[in-house]
């Protein structure tokens, strides 16, 4: 693409050679010709000649290169970047190793790697990337331009949304963790609920998204969710959700719109976030909290502002101890010259 068409594509104001071509993108710190880089930052300076930049206002123009002037570049600079990378497609086709289930439905443009298993009644809309070893259960439903990596599983009566990318390992549709204690040995509660994914979701490698047990297991449109996150059984996660790596979400959790969950967080059962709520890392939820809108820290979670307040007081803890000390040594000593 050439400078002027990445400006118009991000609404971006030009300054300089707009005939430049763009074929690549890099880092800020590796530009050069026919690079797009970007920079938040004003006052920073690009070394190579002929450069291509996202910038906020203020950035100076490169010599012979061009800015385009943006008020938010990184956003920008993801919207330019999936228009001037070539998506890595694999070429429509069923690989002879794979096993499909005769009654199975295939659309159009499908790719369906090597040792991949389709089963029974399931469907699988145009478009999608089943990449090699890959396992799709019976009765499930994935959406048009979909990708499964490697050795991603999905259990049976699953339904996955349009354009859902699910990275290498990750489960969908395994049982939940539901015991009963009885007398001297636990029983099983019945799993038989199913995951139902909304579109443009992203699920990371190693993450597993459990059934629910007699209803289902939700995950709303436009959400991500990192590598290594544990969602149970009847889980309800709204849209637009974002979940850092090695979270652990207990059973029947209702997580609203537009929430941010960092790495390492565990919430117990039947906890709730409101919308626009942003838990930090390893936080711990309690079972049956409700988290309001705000920023959220700490175990138990707590207010950021709270979180911050005790820190700083256990901090101090030391230096009350060796107080409390010097105290009672002069106590002891005036007592002693009485």
């Amino acid at each position: 693409m050439k400078a002027f068409q990445i400006a118009e594509l991000v609404g971006g104001e030009l300054h300089g050679d707009g005939e430049l071509e763009i074929a690549d993108i890099a880092a800020f710190s590796a530009a050069g010709p026919g690079l797009l880089v970007f920079t938040e930052k004003a006052d920073a300076r690009v070394s190579a000649r002929g450069s291509s930049v996202l910038a906020p206002f203020g950035f100076p123009t490169p010599e012979d290169g061009c800015v385009i002037v943006v008020a938010a570049p990184k956003a920008a600079f993801c919207i330019a970047a999936g228009s001037i990378l070539s998506p890595q497609m694999n070429p429509a086709g069923i690989h002879p190793t794979a096993v499909i289930a005769e009654d199975a439905v295939i659309g159009e443009n499908v790719s369906i790697g090597a040792f991949v298993s389709i089963g029974n009644k399931s469907e699988i809309l145009d478009g999608v990337e089943i990449h090699d070893g890959a396992f799709v259960g019976n009765k499930v439903r994935i959406g048009q331009g979909c990708v499964l990596h490697p050795n991603v599983s999905i259990y049976d009566n699953s339904i996955i949304g349009d354009n859902v990318v699910l990275h290498a390992g990750s489960v969908i549709g395994a049982d939940g963790f539901g015991f009963v204690k009885h007398n001297d040995s636990y029983l099983k509660f019945p799993q038989v609920g199913r995951v139902v994914i909304g579109s443009d979701v992203e699920i990371g490698a190693n993450t597993c998204i459990d059934r629910g047990a007699l209803g289902e297991t939700l995950i709303g449109d436009g959400t991500k969710i990192d590598n290594l996150v544990q969602i149970a059984h009847n889980v309800e996660i709204g849209r637009n959700v974002v979940i850092a790596a090695q979270t652990g979400i207990s059973g029947s959790t209702v997580i609203e719109d537009d929430c941010v969950i960092g790495g390492q967080v565990g919430m117990g059962d039947h906890a709730r976030v409101l919308s626009g709520a942003v838990i930090g890392s390893q936080a711990g939820v309690l079972p049956g909290k409700i988290v309001r809108p705000g920023v959220w820290w700490g175990t138990p979670v707590q207010p950021l502002d709270e979180y911050k307040r005790q820190n700083a007081l256990v901090k101090g803890l030391q230096r009350l101890k060796n107080e409390v000390k010097d105290l009672r040594r002069l106590i002891r000593g005036s007592r002693e010259g009485e």
